[in-house]
C-alpha cells in the first residue's frame, strides 16, 4: 500500500505507481520525479498516479535524513516552473519492488545495482527511462558534467516517452 493513499482507492482506480532511480536522488531520479508529476498534472490525470523517486546509494542519506535535491537540479526545475520542495534522498529497498509497477532506472549502472537490490526482475518492472525514446541508453548525469540542460532535455523526453507509453498500453 502507498503511503498516504486509501487502500480501498487503490484498489479500485489502480493506481499506476512509478519509482524512479539514479545513485544518490539528489539529480536526475528527482528531476524525473518531478517532471513526471507535472506531466501528468497538466494531462488532469493526477489521480491515476502515484510516483516516487529513490537511490541505489546511501552517499547522500546522512543520520536517517536524506541530503535535498541538488541546488543546480531544483534550479533547473524552476526555471520550467516545477517545485521539488521537501523531497529527501531516500534509498531503495527489495520491499520497493513489490510497492511499484514501473521502476525506472537512468542509466546502466543504476540498472545493475537496482537487480542487485531487488533480487532479480521477474516480473519485468524494471527499465530505463530512455527506453521510452528514440534513442534508448542513459540520461546524461549531470554530477560529472554540470550540464543540467542536457539531463533536462532527457528526463522531458525520457517522461514524455513513458507517459505516451503508459496511456496507450493501460
Amino acid at each position: 500500500m502507498i503511503p498516504g493513499v486509501d487502500k480501498a482507492f487503490e484498489e479500485k482506480f489502480g493506481l499506476i505507481k512509478i519509482l524512479f532511480i539514479c545513485h544518490g536522488n539528489i539529480c536526475r531520479s528527482p528531476m524525473a520525479e518531478f517532471v513526471m508529476k507535472d506531466l501528468v498534472r497538466k494531462a488532469h490525470l493526477e489521480d491515476q498516479f502515484f510516483i516516487e523517486s529513490a537511490a541505489t546509494s546511501t552517499e547522500e542519506i546522512w543520520n536517517g535524513r536524506g541530503n535535498p535535491v541538488y541546488p543546480p537540479a531544483r534550479k533547473k526545475l524552476a526555471e520550467h516552473g516545477i517545485s521539488c520542495e521537501g523531497k529527501r534522498a531516500r534509498q531503495t529497498t527489495r520491499a520497493d519492488y513489490a510497492r511499484f509497477d514501473y521502476i525506472v532506472g537512468m542509466d546502466q549502472a543504476n540498472l545493475q545495482n537496482m537487480l542487485r537490490i531487488y533480487g532479480g526482475d521477474p516480473e519485468k518492472k524494471v527499465s530505463l527511462l530512455m527506453d521510452y525514446t528514440s534513442r534508448p541508453g542513459g540520461v546524461a548525469d549531470p554530477w560529472y558534467t554540470g550540464d543540467f540542460e542536457t539531463t533536462w532535455k532527457d528526463v522531458l523526453e525520457g517522461c514524455e516517452g513513458l507517459l505516451r507509453f503508459l496511456r496507450c498500453h493501460r
